[in-house]
């Protein structure tokens, strides 16, 4: 349920508070960014730990293979940059200096998706989550909101092995519960749905929630599960909605190729049909605009979610 109680706050906001602290209990923790950590918000774990801080410049490629290098060394490098930049720029080193020699590094990404805004196309991440799920070895984690996200971080830095976090610009509604405690590879499944049931991630998760909130007004019942590992997916989960209901939803901020719709329309087409619809961007880029201009111009709503569910469950 969605809290209107607390306002809305930036993943990446949680993610600098929750490093801080880490950095606070644990000397291993160092942390690398490339020229942006005013925006990444890492800048508040360099200003008490200069000595455990790594400024790499523009120059993600060396940041990577740095991180790796520390890595090597018993420390737990957290690497951090726009996830456009991270993703793109990176792309071999984290196939092989991270992925391929499995080195321990954490690698939180900011700006994903469309809600970065006004910068544009050239600076909205939509395949990021694509491109790190498809290497060997990597985990791939979209947190739905500052708790879960500060919950994700601590799991991380105790997980052995490379780690994809994407986090986001804009400030969001709070939706897990406080008490939230972040497993990887495990969903967190508000309800199943006999009708439909919504699997998403990151901002999604909010309207997903909101989405089923006036289904059910209608008498529609529609499940949410807040799918934040897409890498490895929650398999039970999955099955257990399958089994349930008569529809699945995916909703994401990311391509609709590729990412959580395609890893969950991978699985269930394989181990237990039912329809599936994919929610996201369309095979395109962004565009420039508002956030909220941007989700309503890319179908990344809530009333887009009741509308799909309507038409294709046959409700």
């Amino acid at each position: 349920m969605v809290d209107t109680v607390k306002k809305p706050k930036a993943t990446r906001d949680a993610y600098g508070e929750a490093l801080l602290e880490l950095g606070r209990k644990r000397k291993d923790i160092v942390v690398l960014d490339a020229d942006l950590s005013g925006s990444t918000k890492t800048n508040k774990f360099a200003k008490e730990f200069p000595e455990r801080f790594f400024n790499m410049g523009i120059a993600e490629q060396d940041m990577i293979g740095t991180a790796a290098g520390l890595a090597l060394s018993g420390k737990v490098p957290f690497a951090s940059t726009f996830a456009v930049f991270e993703t793109g720029r990176a792309w071999d080193q984290i196939r092989l200096t991270v992925c391929y020699s499995r080195t321990n590094v954490k690698l939180v990404a900011s700006h994903g998706g469309i809600t970065v805004g006004e910068d544009g196309a050239s600076h909205q991440a939509l395949e990021d989550i694509a491109i790190m799920r498809a290497l060997p070895n990597m985990s791939v984690i979209v947190p739905s909101d500052a708790n879960e996200t500060v919950s994700v971080i601590n799991a991380v830095a105790d997980h052995k092995g490379p780690v994809y976090v994407r986090l986001g610009r804009a400030k969001v509604p709070h939706v897990m519960p406080e008490n939230h405690s972040f497993i990887l590879g495990k969903a967190h499944i508000f309800h199943i749905g006999k009708d439909a049931t919504i699997v998403a991630c990151g901002i999604m998760v909010d309207a997903a929630l909101r989405a089923a909130n006036i289904l059910k007004k209608d008498g529609i019942d529609a499940g949410v599960i807040n799918m934040s590992t897409v890498k490895p997916l929650d398999e039970k989960a999955l099955l257990d909605a399958a089994k349930t209901s008569k529809l699945i939803v995916t909703a994401e901020e990311h391509s609709v190729i590729g990412g959580l719709g395609g890893a969950v329309a991978e699985f269930i087409s394989e181990n237990r049909p039912i329809p599936v619809k994919r929610i996201g961007v369309l095979d395109s880029f962004g565009c420039s605009g508002t956030p909220e201009q941007l989700l309503r111009h890319h179908g990344l709503t809530a009333e887009h979610i009741v509308e799909t569910i309507k038409k294709f469950a046959g409700l």
